[in-house]
């Protein structure tokens, strides 16, 4: 009787303990890796050499001398080097009527090289995925692109596919947040994501000042990469997303249309860059920081910060002046390393100056503008290869990684390192990584093209 009194009694414990046990098995099973990726290097045929940059502006019937000089001076000034990609049909000249077939041979490419090579490298099989989800912002086909992939490489019937348009720069992290979220109600999960942009049905070829800027930033990459939440693949992951904030400004007006493809007035299809760009990307960027620095940065710089801030709004207050400069908040107290969007040379040095970077921060992200230019969202991933090839990621670091994209958003997350990374299999170090950074960032554009920043360009030849 005694026994089984004791037995009665250990119940409420064993339930306890049960669900107990239960929650922290939830909770591992809710916990998002990148298990690898795979970054894309188009084949050296595809290469924008200076001079082929000259031939291509000239080549174009519409632009008249102010677009030229304005093109070039673009170049000149974009931070990017001679090395980055172009589409096939730029180099065949055919940018001025590409076809359908172009735009999907551009996507299977990218495919074929990325998804294939991180299947191989990691053992995966693709049955073995359980979510794929692809964002391409500028291309939509029927069948999609995520049902391609499931053709091409044979998935299973209940493979849950996702398909994004439209989503911009920052589509990657978009792309993560999805992830994260069938993570948290599923179990035993692998997932892959393709990142790219298709810049083949989108060459502009008008001369409008505000769309003919992103012939000059954007260039051909991507990246595949495979998440998962299974406890058993911890250990052999890369990296353990901590957290993710996106900040989204469509709907204020000007944040909206500042970053648009349109039609310009001669009805060609293009992408435009307006001039409130700098001020929407700063306000996303500004609301972005205050969500998503309590969530990495210690209690010490959130109260130091805090205290800063109460005092110069009381000497603000007494003085009734504004003259004093406000306090920075310094993320490199919970951060040791910064994946910034390759945007552009602005871009770059914007972010850097808001959060009190140093160049050693900010290199990856320069070399991979000179190296690889703007490739839309799979940008951040050329950022972080940049590092892992360098061996600065080591175990238990922090890293951040921030994007802009139309709409307009700014999306933010941490990562944890989850051990030593050396950056074997890594595009970068196809490009010979110990080059870089290069004793003098030497800018071809600036060499043959610097003058018409000065000068006249009436000698300038205009194709007949």
């Amino acid at each position: 009787m005694v026994f089984f009194l004791t037995i009665l009694s250990c119940i409420p414990l064993l339930c306890i303990l049960y669900i107990l046990l239960k929650f922290l098995d939830n909770k591992r099973h809710q916990k998002c890796y990148l298990l690898d990726y795979q970054l894309y290097k188009p084949s050296d045929d595809r290469k924008l050499s200076t001079e082929f940059c000259g031939e291509v502006i000239k080549r174009a019937k519409n632009l008249g001398l102010n677009e030229y000089k304005f093109l070039l001076k673009a170049i000149v000034s974009s931070g990017i080097g001679e090395e980055t990609y172009a589409p096939r049909m730029v180099f065949e000249g055919r940018e001025e009527n590409p076809n359908h077939q172009d735009a999907i041979d551009e996507m299977e490419e990218l495919f074929v090289y990325t998804i294939g090579k991180l299947f191989r490298r990691t053992g995966i099989s693709p049955s073995e995925i359980d979510v794929l989800v692809v964002n391409i912002s500028m291309l939509a086909c029927v069948p999609s692109l995520s049902s391609r992939i499931v053709n091409r490489y044979k998935m299973r019937e209940d493979v849950k596919t996702f398909n994004l348009c439209g989503m911009g720069c920052s589509a990657s992290l978009v792309s993560l947040n999805l992830v994260e979220s069938i993570f948290k109600s599923k179990k035993n999960q692998l997932a892959m994501v393709v990142t790219s942009e298709s810049l083949t049905p989108n060459w502009y070829i008008g001369n409008d000042k505000s769309m003919i800027l992103s012939n000059c930033l954007f260039r051909c990459g991507g990246c595949a990469m495979i998440l998962t939440n299974k406890p058993s693949l911890a250990r052999k992951c890369m990296l353990k997303l901590n957290c993710l904030v996106r900040t989204h400004h469509g709907a204020k007006e000007e944040s909206y249309n500042c970053c648009i493809q349109t039609e310009d007035n001669e009805g060609r299809m293009g992408f435009h860059l307006g001039k409130s760009l700098p001020k929407a990307a700063t306000r996303a960027f500004v609301d972005n920081l205050k969500q998503i620095a309590p969530k990495v940065l210690p209690i010490r710089e959130l109260l130091r910060f805090g205290i800063l801030s109460v005092m110069v709004k009381m000497v603000h207050s007494h003085r009734k002046s504004a003259g004093s400069a406000r306090p920075m908040i310094n993320f490199k107290a919970g951060v040791d390393h910064f994946c910034l969007h390759t945007g552009g040379k602005a871009v770059i040095d914007t972010v850097a100056q808001s959060l009190g970077l140093s160049e050693y921060d900010v290199e990856p992200a320069r070399m991979t503008l000179h190296r690889f230019g703007n490739t839309s969202a799979s940008s951040v991933w050329y950022v972080l290869g940049y590092m892992e090839a360098k061996k600065r990621l080591r175990k238990g670091d922090k890293l951040f990684m921030i994007s802009f994209g139309a709409g307009f958003k700014c999306n933010s997350c941490m990562w944890e390192v989850v051990r030593d990374l050396d950056g074997v299999e890594n595009v970068w170090k196809e490009c010979n990584i110990e080059d870089y950074p290069p004793q003098t960032l030497a800018n071809p554009f600036l060499e043959k093209y610097g003058w018409i920043q000065d000068e006249d360009i009436s000698t300038f030849k205009i194709p007949e």
